[in-house]
């Protein structure tokens, strides 16, 4: 079957599948009050997630990102990297977490099938990352980072939302922890959504400004890898981590979209923001559904909009990150 593209050329090989809305954290970018459910959840069952895959992986999905709210909360998570792994046609299964049970379960995660793993960490100031995420875990997901470095896994990395005001002090730190660790650092720059303006106008730093920065200290930018979306890397030989950059409000950040996501209760997005999703799990219970739900997938493909409209201060329907998986 055709892989997946829309109008304007773009290619989808890259699904961010969210299994929970369920954290943990109080991250005061996402979730300030702690999450709050709306009603009785009923998140995507392991035979609706196997269907899923299936079809996405017919339409090209070669790299599945595990997503949430923090989806290492559900008690079958070793189960569901199982069920993506099965399916020889994805390639890489990764899932970003913020390492709360990482020190536990790194190797039995890796050897369930995961091999890339994205850990959420703001700064490296314990009394900041206690700020920041409501929780006083630093030391645990430090040693959750650890545990994955020593378990194989063939790329972490580490993302920091920059935040002004809070962790934007905290570059030197993260210089001197990847100029030995071989880590990937990812700062992901703030995007507004609907309950976050407020907090938006306050604490909002341009990615370009830290880009500034890097160049002037000797950072080189890497050419793009196939799967890397619209992060900009850069390195430096004297370091044996890198830091990538997350720059939503970057003139061309649309330019390079390889990614589509469904929510944990199963809506296709096809970006963070500006619609409201299309319901898939009617089409989720059988395998015997699966051109129908791969016809309706190439159909909706054909309505994505070129860009997110963030620079118009249009944030869409998109309450808080973890509503979709980020």
């Amino acid at each position: 079957m055709s892989q997946l593209q829309d109008k304007f050329g773009r290619r989808f090989h890259y699904l961010r599948l969210s299994v929970t809305d369920v954290c943990n954290f109080k991250c005061t970018y996402c979730l300030p009050d702690g999450y709050r459910p709306d009603g009785r959840a009923q998140f995507l069952g392991l035979n609706e997630i196997e269907n899923l895959v299936g079809a996405f992986s017919e339409v090209g999905t070669q790299k599945i990102r595990i997503t949430g709210g923090e989806p290492t909360m559900r008690k079958d998570f070793t189960d569901i990297i199982r069920v993506v792994a099965d399916n020889d046609k994805i390639k890489t299964i990764a899932t970003t977490t913020n390492g709360y049970r990482l020190e536990k379960n790194a190797k039995d995660w890796y050897d369930a099938g995961l091999r890339r793993i994205n850990v959420s960490m703001d700064s490296l100031d314990p009394r900041m990352f206690y700020q920041i995420t409501g929780q006083n875990k630093f030391d645990e997901v430090m040693r959750g980072v650890d545990a994955a470095l020593e378990a194989g896994f063939e790329r972490v990395k580490i993302n920091a939302v920059l935040l002004k005001g809070l962790n934007d002090t905290d570059l030197p730190r993260f210089l001197h922890w990847i100029k030995s660790t071989p880590i990937d650092l990812r700062f992901i720059e703030l995007m507004e959504t609907g309950l976050g303006r407020d907090y938006f106008k306050a604490h909002h730093l341009a990615g370009a400004d830290i880009r500034t920065k890097l160049v002037e200290d000797g950072w080189s930018l890497d050419t793009p890898a196939a799967d890397d979306g619209p992060a900009q890397n850069f390195s430096r030989d004297d370091h044996k981590g890198r830091i990538g950059l997350i720059m939503p409000y970057d003139k061309h950040f649309c330019a390079s979209c390889n990614r589509l996501r469904v929510s944990a209760k199963g809506k296709l997005h096809l970006c963070l923001f500006t619609e409201n999703g299309v319901d898939l799990r009617d089409l989720l219970q059988h395998q015997d559904q699966r051109a129908e739900l791969v016809e309706r997938l190439h159909g909706q493909l054909a309505t994505k909009k070129e860009t997110h409209f963030l620079h118009d201060g249009i944030t869409g329907v998109t309450q808080h990150l973890a509503s979709i998986g980020g």
